[in-house]
């Protein structure tokens, strides 16, 4: 690789046809490790909406663009500053817009304007959980939520593809948005399609990077929405050259940013390498990030992208389960699901203290099989099962721990 690159730097040297510059993996790795350790760093103090911290986070993305050749594409230069009127009752929704008074958040616009018809979005949200008042799963006491894979990681990636794209995307233009207010309700990118600072009639589609920082042993990457378009599948196969072992779904409707693009009727896609035992707690520190996958992520999506830089704009497809019948839930088994898990039933990932699972003796690694009179086959499934309990219900739960088949009774 380092003689390919000596040799490419001297060809564009002398002159000799027209080059632009080569992003190496090391180079990337080197990118995405300093920009996770600044935005994971205490000093910013788990960069919550409206605090000191995310501000800081925010003028760090500015300038990183700025350094990368991007153009300012907020209201204020590179900001797209909002506002946020918080509900005061359980039954009132948050107001986003441009108001004074409540919590005052800013997205990170850059642009790339190559003068072509279609503009494509790659996008990351950048903000956290502060000290965890709202959102944590951590039970001790007050503690920074530095949010290293929760999206220090897909931020870092969103930064890393800009660069690579300022100069190596040209038949379409590029919008790069960090988003705030996603931990939240998804208030960045909810107010953003909304109030585009470009025509979203010419949004080709949108890329969305939430958690790719941790990877693991068996390169496992989630790929949400490859039903919003009927192009996505053999696209991404074709990206995928480093054989990652891709999870796939439908859906275009999901608990990340993307979803505010897709209800706006563009094509999206949501890149995800999987929930872990420090989600929303203060352990989620940069020391833990497989940076090595983060490259393979930012690779895989820079193939992607430019393997659909000279086509037509993509066509947009509504996935089956816009009728909002997803299964609702009062009561909780107090597990993390594993959602890179693709066989028969569903992988715990974690288990919460002092919660049912925890209670009755069940552990990460063991897969649900049968809750109540339920058989588990799937992530949906389990959903379903879960919904028809109430608080205080007793049943029982059947799993697999090895080849072992496990039966214990829990009380919701």
């Amino acid at each position: 690789m380092r003689k390919i690159t000596f040799y490419i730097s001297i060809i564009c040297f002398i002159g000799l046809g027209s080059c632009t510059s080569y992003t190496t993996d090391k180079e990337i790795r080197t990118g995405v490790e300093k920009d996770v350790a600044y935005l994971a760093d205490d000093k910013l103090e788990g960069r919550a909406i409206g605090t000191p911290g995310e501000q800081l986070a925010a003028e760090y993305i500015a300038a990183a663009f700025k350094k990368y050749g991007l153009e300012p594409k907020g209201t204020d230069g590179y900001m797209q500053p909002f506002n946020v009127k918080k509900a005061t009752s359980p039954h009132e929704e948050a107001v986003i817009g441009d108001a004074e008074g409540g919590i005052t958040g800013r997205n990170v616009v850059g642009y790339i304007d190559n003068g072509a018809e279609n503009t494509v979005v790659i996008g990351a949200h950048f903000d956290h959980l502060g000290y965890g008042e709202e959102g944590s799963l951590y039970r001790g006491e007050k503690a920074i939520h530095n949010g290293a894979d929760d999206n220090a990681s897909g931020t870092a990636a969103m930064i890393q593809l800009a660069r690579i794209l300022k100069n190596k995307g040209k038949d379409k233009n590029y919008l790069f948005m960090a988003f705030s207010g996603e931990e939240n309700g998804l208030w960045g990118s909810n107010y953003f399609s909304k109030n585009s600072t470009i025509d979203l009639g010419t949004v080709d589609y949108m890329i969305n990077m939430d958690m790719v920082g941790r990877m693991n042993d068996e390169k496992t990457l989630a790929i949400n929405g490859v039903g919003t378009s009927p192009v996505w599948m053999n696209k991404i196969e074709a990206a995928n050259t480093d054989t990652l072992k891709l999870v796939t779904s439908e859906s275009g409707i999901g608990p990340s940013d993307h979803t505010s693009f897709y209800l706006q009727d563009i094509p999206v896609l949501h890149f995800f390498t999987g929930q872990h035992e420090d989600y929303h707690r203060p352990s989620d520190d940069s020391d833990k990030i497989n940076y090595h996958g983060m490259v393979k992520v930012v690779r895989l999506i820079e193939r992607l992208v430019l393997s659909l830089d000279q086509e037509e704009k993509i066509a947009f497809t509504k996935t089956k389960d816009d009728s909002g019948d997803s299964p609702r839930f009062t009561v909780s088994l107090g597990v993390v699901p594993d959602y890179l898990y693709d066989g028969q039933g569903m992988r715990i990932d974690g288990v919460s203290e002092e919660k049912p699972a925890q209670k009755a003796g069940m552990q990460k690694g063991d897969i649900v099989m049968k809750l109540g009179d339920s058989t588990i086959v799937d992530m949906m499934s389990y959903m379903r099962a879960l919904a028809a309990f109430q608080l205080g219900d007793e049943t029982k739960v059947e799993f697999k721990r090895g080849e072992e088949l496990k039966t214990v009774d829990i009380k919701f």
